[in-house]
C-alpha cells in the first residue's frame, strides 16, 4: 500500500476541517434560525430579518404606539388622530410564533439573499369611550367651527326671483363619523377623507331640483306682467309688487291668482275712480266753484266682474300693457274733472244757460225752466248726460213740434220754443210761467247747442246760491 505522501495529507485534514467547520456554520445557522426569522422576512410591513419573536413583537407594539389617524376634512383642513390618545397596546394572540413555527430553520441556506412577506393579526386593545372623548376635541367638531348645511331656496331680489344655492356647510353626521372611525381604527386604515366617506350633513333641497326650478320660472311669469290703467290724469298700476301678494300656492307646488285679492284690488279702483251719479266739483261760469250733491246720470261706473277677469288674463299672459278698464257706463272725459270741456251748464237761480265746446264759450244764453209755483222744477244739483239727439221732435204728451231736442234726464231736456217771445226767457218768468220742467231755449242758441254737443255730454244744473245744490222737482217732471 503506498503511502501518502506529506503534502496529501496536509491538505486532507485540510479539507476534513473545512467539511467540519461547513457543518458547524449550518447547524449554528439551523439553531440560529430556528429562534430568529429569515434575512428579508417582512411581517405587516415591518423588517423582521434576523429578529426573535419578542424583538417582533417590541416592534409590533411600537408601531401601534405611533399609529396615526389622518383626517381630511371639508376646505382642505386636517386633523389627526393618534393610538396614544386611544390607549392603543398590542395584543399577543401566537401570531408571530406561528410564523416563526411556518418556518424551517435547517432551510436558512437557503433564504440568502431571498425574501419573505407575512401579514399576521396584529390584534391590539384600544379604549373605544375614549374615542368620543377624543371626537369632543377635534376642531370640526368645535361649534365655532361648524356651518350647518342650508336647502337652496327661492328670493325675490326685488325685480325677479332666483334661486339661492344651497349651503353645503361642514357638519358631520357625528353617529356615522363615530363608525367610520371606528372601522378605520380597527382596520389600521391611516388616512380617512371624511367627505368622500359620505361623512357630513348635506342640504335636502339643491339649486338643480327639477321641482324648485320649475316653481322659480312660474313665479318671475306670473308676476313679469305690467298692466297700467290710464285715467287721463292718473294712472293705477298692478305691478309686480303687486302680483307677487296675490299669487298662492297649491298643494301640488303650482302658483294661482287669489281671485278674491284681484277683485278686492279693481273694488278699490271703482271706488277711487267711478263718478256716475257722485258728487261733483264744478267750476260755475259765475266764478265760483260749486259741489254737486250727486244723483244724476253721468259719469263712469267700471264693469268690476268683466274688469276682474280681463285683469286676471293679462296677467296669466305677461301682457305689459296700457290700457282702460271694462266700463259699465262712460263720461266723456276720464280726467279727475271727468265733465272736461264740451259740456252745458244751466243756472236756474240766474236763468241762464251755457255751452262750452272744447273749453270755448258757444253760447250763453238766458233760459226758461221749470215753472216753480206748479212743482214743474227743472231737476238741478247734478250732472246728466245728454241722452238723445233729435231733429225735429213731436212730443207725445203736448201738440208741439220742436227743432232740436236734447233730453238728459227722462222727459225733461234742452229744446227751442218759438212760442215765447224774445223778452220771456230769463229773470223771473220760470217762478209762475216756466216750463213743464223742460229748459226752453231760444231757437238761435238751441240750433248752436245742438250742434256743439253730442249724447252722452254733460249738463249741469244748480242753483247758484246754495254751496251744496240739488233741490229736487215737487212733482213729475214732464216734458214743456
Amino acid at each position: 500500500m503506498k503511502r501518502l505522501s506529506k503534502n496529501a495529507k496536509i491538505m486532507l485534514v485540510v479539507a476534513a476541517v473545512f467539511v467540519v467547520a461547513l457543518i458547524c456554520i449550518y447547524l449554528f445557522g439551523a439553531r440560529h434560525f430556528s429562534t430568529h426569522f429569515f434575512p428579508g422576512t417582512t411581517i405587516n410591513g415591518i423588517d423582521c430579518g434576523g429578529m426573535t419573536v419578542s424583538e417582533v413583537k417590541s416592534l409590533l407594539q411600537e408601531r401601534i404606539g405611533e399609529y396615526r389617524l389622518e383626517l381630511l376634512e371639508r376646505g382642505g383642513a386636517t386633523e389627526e388622530i393618534t393610538g396614544e390618545q386611544l390607549g392603543m397596546e398590542y395584543v399577543d394572540d401566537g401570531g408571530v410564533e406561528a410564523l416563526l413555527e411556518q418556518q424551517d430553520g435547517g432551510a436558512w441556506i437557503f433564504s440568502v439573499g431571498g425574501s419573505k412577506t407575512y401579514e399576521t393579526s396584529a390584534n391590539f386593545s384600544y379604549n373605544q369611550s375614549v374615542l368620543e372623548v377624543v371626537m369632543d376635541g377635534l376642531a370640526c367638531f368645535q361649534e365655532e367651527n361648524i356651518t350647518a348645511p342650508a336647502d337652496a331656496y327661492i328670493n325675490d331680489n326685488g325685480t325677479a326671483y332666483e334661486i339661492v344655492p344651497e349651503v353645503q356647510g361642514n357638519t358631520l353626521n357625528r353617529d356615522r363619523t363615530k363608525q367610520a372611525l371606528i372601522e378605520a381604527i380597527e382596520s389600521g386604515t391611516t388616512a380617512l377623507d371624511l367627505d368622500a366617506a359620505g361623512l357630513y350633513e348635506a342640504p335636502s333641497v339643491l339649486s338643480t331640483d327639477e321641482g324648485l326650478n320649475a316653481e322659480v320660472t312660474q313665479l318671475n311669469q306670473m308676476t313679469s306682467a305690467q298692466i297700467i290703467y290710464d285715467f287721463a290724469d292718473r294712472q293705477m298700476t298692478v305691478n309686480r309688487d303687486t302680483i307677487k301678494g296675490w299669487l298662492v300656492k297649491g298643494e301640488d307646488g303650482s302658483y294661482a291668482l287669489d281671485q278674491n285679492q284681484v277683485a278686492e284690488w279693481v273694488r278699490n279702483m271703482a271706488y277711487e275712480t267711478d263718478t256716475f251719479g257722485l258728487e261733483h266739483e264744478f267750476k260755475t261760469s259765475l266764478g265760483p266753484t260749486i259741489t254737486l250733491a250727486g244723483g244724476g246720470d253721468y259719469g263712469w261706473v267700471i264693469d268690476r266682474d268683466a274688469t276682474t277677469a280681463a285683469l286676471v288674463q293679462a296677467i296669466q299672459e305677461g301682457q305689459n300693457i296700457t290700457t282702460e278698464p271694462v266700463y259699465l257706463y262712460e263720461g266723456k272725459d276720464r280726467s279727475t274733472n271727468d265733465i272736461g270741456d264740451t259740456y252745458v251748464e244751466i243756472c236756474i237761480t240766474t236763468q241762464t244757460m251755457w255751452c262750452y265746446k272744447d273749453g270755448q264759450l258757444v253760447v250763453e244764453t238766458p233760459v226758461v225752466t221749470g215753472d216753480h209755483a206748479t212743482g214743474f222744477d227743472t231737476p238741478s244739483g247734478s250732472v246728466w248726460a245728454i241722452d238723445a239727439k233729435k231733429a225735429d221732435a213731436q212730443f207725445t204728451l203736448f201738440p208741439v213740434k220742436v227743432a232740436f231736442w236734447l233730453p238728459f234726464n227722462g222727459d225733461c231736456g234742452i229744446h227751442d220754443s218759438t212760442w215765447r217771445g224774445e223778452g220771456e226767457y230769463g229773470g223771473q218768468t220760470y217762478l209762475t210761467d216756466g216750463s213743464h220742467g223742460c229748459v226752453n231755449t231760444p231757437y238761435d242758441a238751441a240750433s248752436k247747442i245742438f250742434d256743439a254737443v253730442e249724447i252722452g255730454d254733460p249738463v249741469i244744473v244748480y242753483y247758484s246760491t246754495d254751496q251744496v245744490v240739488g233741490p229736487e222737482p215737487t212733482q213729475e217732471v214732464t216734458m214743456g
